[in-house]
């Protein structure tokens, strides 16, 4: 015969102490500190044609449910395993532009996943080492970022006097494509810049021969 207690017993309520509240707090202040400090990197490093910051708060939304996620699966394995069949059925659809967006949206799933794992020396230290490597050579990406450069000519001697005025200002150039109509010839170039020097677009410009002079950077940037 049921009980009075045993009518108000749940399974759920004695699930409430599973995982500490201190664990879970500090586990979740962690996860908030690295999240920051992955959005502060991608703040830094982007090189996109348009910065959204909803990205970056996504980045640390991410950090602290994937975290929050795996405190409740590593404290039951019969919920881990319910977790895994329904998390097989979402589908994220949304678009990535940028490539280095994939690096950034894994580095704050693993970030998440090995602070909940009570892994927080590796946590911390992996996410430094990953974010020095990041910045050091997102800073390196000036010098070398190839341009596209647009330029409209009436005739061959014209196109001459452009490679050559080209070629003495930039670090590198190669013809891509020529495209030839009655009273004009259309260069494509790309372009390796010398310190980001734009200056002989200008210069084209007012060249006589020369028409429209259009500079844009592999990843959209309008330049000139």
């Amino acid at each position: 015969m049921n009980t009075f207690q045993d009518i108000f017993k749940s399974s759920f309520l004695e699930r409430l102490d599973a995982v500490s509240l201190l664990d879970s707090a500090i586990a979740l202040t962690l996860a908030l500190c690295l999240g920051l400090f992955i959005f502060l990197v991608y703040k830094t490093c982007y090189a996109g044609v348009m910065y959204a910051p909803s990205f970056g708060v996504t980045l640390i939304a991410l950090t602290l449910i994937t975290t929050l996620l795996i405190l409740a699966v590593t404290s039951n394995i019969v919920l881990s395993l319910g977790m895994v069949g329904a998390l097989s059925i979402v589908r994220f659809r949304t678009a990535i532009k940028e490539p280095m967006d994939i690096a950034f949206l894994f580095w704050s799933i693993a970030a998440g996943i090995v602070l909940a794992a009570g892994l927080i020396p590796l946590a911390v230290a992996g996410s430094l080492f990953v974010g020095i490597v990041l910045l050091v050579f997102s800073r390196q990406k000036n010098g070398e970022s190839p341009y596209i450069l647009v330029v409209h000519c009436t005739d061959q001697d014209v196109e001459g006097q452009v490679r050559a005025l080209v070629e003495a200002r930039v670090r590198r150039l190669n013809l891509k494509s020529k495209s030839v109509s009655p009273g004009q010839i259309e260069l494509n170039y790309e372009v390796r810049l010398r310190e980001a020097d734009t200056a002989f677009v200008n210069e084209l410009g007012t060249m006589e021969g020369v028409g429209n002079v259009v500079l844009v950077s592999y990843n959209g940037d309008y330049m000139g």
